[in-house]
């Protein structure tokens, strides 16, 4: 059986690195995962050339979008996020899931965190949507939007109506209160928030999406004013177990098998 990895670039992804090691470890012996460079217009054409061996395609940017177009069916976390970071494969149907939401919780779960009643969110991309899913699954009451631009935010308020969130919009120059959340989410590229000031309240989560390199200045910064942080590795984990069990169709992945894989992987770049 067969599973991979699509997105534009690619080459640069950890991802067969974890789905090969829970392959390995649960004795899969016939089970591949591999990389393929693909753009939106690339996607539709790429996926009508599987055949059944294919058991799913794990998608990065810029296919969480398309990725709802060229599925049968859309679990009812992708389609009120509005992207899929999964299409799975099986009986001759696409299913398209988004396993980023859900793999957050996972991940705060494991150092404790369940609820979240004010969560904030750096930035309004792409990333920003799956940290609006995980803030409904942690009951949050409201989400803040910190981001450069406010037209940025208002993309969102669709995300946020089918989530029933309440959602607010904040400049980047007001994030120096984003802190005082129960959880921060920082959803940017590298460098971004290095000279973000934000003032932490001990015992906040920050969830930053990056892991190189790391510790980035604003988990440094947060580390040290008391904050909890975790970073990007935790997601890429996290999100990449439920997709492992959804390929494979076992009801338990090889957790610490895939994670000992990511992280010597990540330590070695």
């Amino acid at each position: 059986m067969q599973a991979a990895v699509l997105g534009k670039p690619i080459g640069h992804s950890l991802s067969p690195v974890i789905h090969s090691a829970g392959f390995a470890a649960a004795g899969l012996r016939d089970w591949t995962y591999g990389r393929h460079e693909c753009d939106e217009t690339g996607l539709a054409n790429f996926v009508d050339r599987l055949d059944d061996t294919w058991a799913g395609l794990s998608l990065t940017m810029p296919l969480k979008e398309i990725a709802l177009v060229v599925a049968d069916e859309v679990t009812d976390v992708a389609e009120a996020i509005g992207a899929a970071n999964t299409l799975v494969l099986r009986g001759g149907k696409r299913l398209a899931d988004n396993t980023d939401a859900p793999g957050m919780v996972d991940a705060l779960a494991e150092i404790g965190l369940t609820e979240a009643k004010e969560v904030a969110v750096l930035g309004a991309g792409g990333t920003a949507r799956g940290a609006l899913g995980a803030a409904r699954q942690l009951g949050a009451e409201t989400v803040t939007v910190f981001a450069r631009r406010r037209e940025a935010v208002a993309e969102l308020e669709p995300v946020a109506e089918r989530l029933g969130l309440d959602l607010r919009s904040a400049g980047w120059d007001e994030a120096v209160v984003a802190g005082r959340s129960d959880l921060v989410v920082s959803t940017v590229p590298k460098g971004v928030t290095d000279g973000l000031r934000v003032d932490w309240r001990p015992g906040t989560v920050l969830f930053d999406v990056l892991y190189d390199p790391w510790p980035t200045p604003l988990a440094a910064g947060a580390e040290r004013e008391g904050a909890r942080v975790l970073d990007g590795l935790a997601l890429l984990l996290a999100q990449a177990v439920r997709q492992w069990t959804q390929f494979t169709g076992l009801d338990e992945a090889p957790v610490a098998a895939m994670r000992e894989a990511l992280y010597t992987a990540a330590r070695r770049r």
